[in-house]
């Protein structure tokens, strides 16, 4: 019997090119809100497609100067369009507005999805 040796903890694993999808559902205000832009920004730059999703009280922050560096860096950016609309909000070029089938794909479509609330 030949036993192989596990990973050591910490091991350098290549994400390049993995999908990472992130949904963020509390107000831009709160700590959830840039942790998860925290996560997204460390995770483009360790090469992964990042897909991130705003809901809730998160479309507040879709015009967000650090959330939009992250979109020009390469950010997948989306919003709901319904919960845009139920805050009046105006629909913009800062996101893609789409609705829950766009979340049910995101999660469908990637490797890992976490979610910040």
């Amino acid at each position: 019997m030949t036993l192989r040796a596990a990973p050591s903890y910490g091991a350098r694993v290549e994400l390049r090119g993995k999908k990472l999808g992130i949904l963020i559902a509390c107000k831009p205000d709160q700590p959830g809100f840039r942790h998860g832009l925290g996560v997204a920004g460390a995770a483009l730059k360790r090469g992964l497609n990042v897909y991130l999703y705003c809901i809730d009280e998160a479309v507040g922050g879709v015009a967000d100067p650090e959330l939009q560096k992250l979109k020009a860096a390469g950010l997948n950016l989306y919003a709901c369009a319904y919960g845009a609309h139920k805050r009046n909000i105006t629909l913009t070029d800062h996101a893609t507005f789409a609705g829950l089938t766009v979340v049910n794909d995101i999660i469908a479509g990637t490797d890992r999805f976490v979610s910040f609330n």
